[in-house]
Parts: structure tokens; C-alpha cells; sequence
């Protein structure tokens, strides 16, 4: 029998050790929030943890434990039923629960007991989660950023994709937010990610980035969406150098006009979404707006978002905010396209090597 415990810092250093990550928890609580790559084994899942704990208040813990034992044995002999079977007997998982290891200690016992080398993350996800949050940080600033400003629409996010296809470090930060970070910035049928999982991802995503090279990232707000961005990386895109990447307004159009698709296959839905700019442009524009979406003159509306909202919001926040945008070196691609912005971050790639 060999049963291990690990600190929560401990594991973040040697995650790389695990053949496999087991989260004890229910789906919902797995699902707000997880460690990477981690496997939800429930040994209770949503609904028996929800009746094991009315059970506890209303009649007593003990009975809550008897009737939770009979319903964690069975769920933990169908995960060795079907997950355990065929692992060699080098097998190292790691398991965890919440914070008191009950859950994930009844798996981990049973796991051991047949010979299995299992480590238990000591304060389960509570304390995982708070060494993520202290550890945020001390990425952030162990690296060194590179700022792509850039009016709406201008390709920022098509200039990351193109910088990472060519070998650049990049955190896209709106594609870990399931977001476009902004007031119509939401995706259709994409839910973003609770806080907690989104605070993981950045965690997750900085920790396999390089020191020694740059790493690009685009001019975000403190919040993509409904999620916030960690602090101390707000502080450090502040700070940084700024590219300030340009486009024509015709270009900015035709780019919107190609990622955004969903607005222009669904009338009503656009016209939904202006709705919320009536607090900042007025009723009376915002009614304009949607008139002449519904009659079709979809490019136009875009112009004047551009013009009327986005721009002057935007400019103002990087003036404001980012210490370093004034002096920032403008940019340009031939147009929106994917291939004109392979091109221009082949130069910048190859201007950086230089």
C-alpha cells in the first residue's frame, strides 16, 4: 500500500509527475472549476450531494454518513469498473476533493489497497485554488509582454493567431474568456468560463510560456466579457511596449463583417445586442441603428459604430491606461486578410530577431 500527501505548492511544481488527475468531486463543482487536465470520478455526484446534505441538516451527520457511504462505495467500485481495470501497476494518480479529503481519501484508500502509488492533494481544490491566485503574480512578472493595441476590428486577435502559427509565445486571453471583449462581444452557444476556471486557464497557460521570450497579448480591458481579468496582469500590459496596429476603416468593416457572420445571419439578434448600446449612444441612434439593419444596410451600421463608439472609447482607454501606447509602433498589413497578417507577423518576428 503506498498512500502520498502533496501541499497544494507542492503539486503545482510537480503536476508532470501524475499518470492521471482524479477530481472526487461532483460534475458541478468539477465544472465551475478544475485542475488541468484533471478527470471527474464523482463520488457523489450533483444530486446524491445534494440529498446527502439535506440529509445532514435535517436528521443528523450521522445518518448523512451512512447513507453517503453506501453511495460513494458503489460510484467508486463503477470508477475501478471501468477506468482502473487496465492500468499497469506503475500507475500514479493524483486525487483530490474539496478541502477535507473524504471523498477523494475513500477513492485514494481503495486505489492503495490494491497497490497503486496515490498522492492526495492536501486541502483538495480550496487549497489549489489559493496558490493559483498567489502564483498568478510571480508569472506575470518573471515574463516579458508585448502589447497589440489596435482599434476594433483592426485584426489584433488575427495578428495573434498568425504570430503563434509562426512560433511566437501569444495569451489570447478573449479565446481562454470564450469572448470578443466588448459590449457585442459574446459568442453564440459558447458560455464563458466561471471565474475561478478562468483565473486556471490564464495560470495554466502562463506557467508553459518561456522567460526568455516575448510574449504578445492584446490591449484587453479588466474585464473579457463577465470575467476579470487577474490584476497583476493588468498591470504589467500597462506598463509595456505597445504595437499599435492600423487598418482602414473599409478593412476594419470588411474583417468585422467576416467574424462577427452570426450578427449578419441573424437580423434580430443584432438588433438585440444594439439594444444594450442605447445607455451610451441614446435611444433615438441605437433605434437608427437597427432600422437599417433590418433593411439590410448592415455595413454601414458597422461604420458608425466604429466612428461613434468604439473608437472614441478605445483611444481614450489606452491613453488613459497604457503608459506606454503614445509611443507606440504603428503597424499596418496590406489588408484584413489571414495571409496579410501571416506576412506582417513574419516581419515582426523577423524585425525582433534583429
Amino acid at each position: 500500500m503506498s498512500l502520498n500527501t502533496l501541499s497544494a505548492d507542492e503539486v503545482i511544481g510537480r503536476m508532470h509527475e501524475f499518470d492521471t488527475v482524479i477530481d472526487a468531486r461532483s460534475e458541478g463543482e468539477f465544472d465551475e472549476d478544475h485542475l488541468p487536465g484533471a478527470v471527474n470520478w464523482p463520488t457523489l455526484n450533483n444530486e446524491e450531494r445534494r440529498d446527502i446534505g439535506t440529509l445532514y441538516k435535517q436528521v443528523n451527520a450521522f445518518e448523512a454518513k451512512k447513507r453517503g457511504a453506501a453511495i460513494a462505495a458503489r460510484n467508486i467500485a463503477s470508477h475501478i469498473e471501468r477506468e482502473v481495470i487496465d492500468k499497469p501497476r506503475d500507475w500514479k494518480p493524483l486525487a483530490y476533493c474539496w478541502r477535507g479529503g473524504q471523498r477523494s481519501g475513500a477513492l485514494s484508500l481503495i486505489l492503495s489497497q490494491i497497490g497503486f502509488r496515490v498522492t492526495l492533494l492536501e486541502g483538495g481544490y480550496k487549497a489549489f485554488r489559493a496558490a493559483v491566485v498567489q502564483d498568478i503574480p510571480r508569472l506575470v512578472g518573471t515574463l516579458e509582454w508585448r502589447v497589440v493595441c489596435g482599434t476594433t476590428g483592426s485584426g489584433k486577435t488575427r495578428l495573434l493567431q498568425a504570430l503563434a502559427a509562426h512560433g511566437a509565445q501569444v495569451l489570447d486571453l478573449e479565446a481562454l474568456a470564450n469572448h470578443r471583449s466588448s459590449v457585442l462581444g459574446a459568442i453564440p452557444g459558447l458560455a464563458q468560463p466561471t471565474q475561478k476556471r478562468f483565473d486556471t486557464l490564464v495560470w495554466d497557460a502562463l506557467r508553459a510560456l518561456d522567460a526568455t521570450q516575448p510574449v504578445f497579448i492584446e490591449s484587453e480591458s479588466k474585464k473579457v466579457g463577465n470575467v476579470s481579468v487577474p490584476p497583476s496582469l493588468i498591470e504589467a500590459m500597462r506598463q509595456s511596449p505597445c504595437l499599435n496596429l492600423v487598418l482602414p476603416d473599409a478593412e476594419r468593416v470588411a474583417l468585422l463583417l467576416e467574424d462577427y457572420a452570426f450578427f449578419v445571419q441573424d437580423i434580430e439578434h443584432f438588433c438585440e445586442r444594439l439594444q444594450v448600446l442605447a445607455e451610451f449612444r441614446g435611444k433615438v441612434v441605437v433605434a437608427g441603428w437597427q432600422a437599417s439593419v433590418r433593411a439590410g444596410n448592415i455595413a454601414p451600421v458597422v461604420q458608425q459604430l466604429l466612428r461613434q463608439h468604439y473608437d472614441p472609447v478605445y483611444l481614450q482607454s489606452m491613453q488613459r491606461n497604457f503608459l506606454r501606447f503614445e509611443n507606440a509602433k504603428v503597424i499596418s498589413p496590406s489588408d484584413h486578410s489571414v495571409a496579410a497578417m501571416n506576412s506582417l507577423a513574419q516581419q515582426l518576428l523577423q524585425n525582433l530577431a534583429t
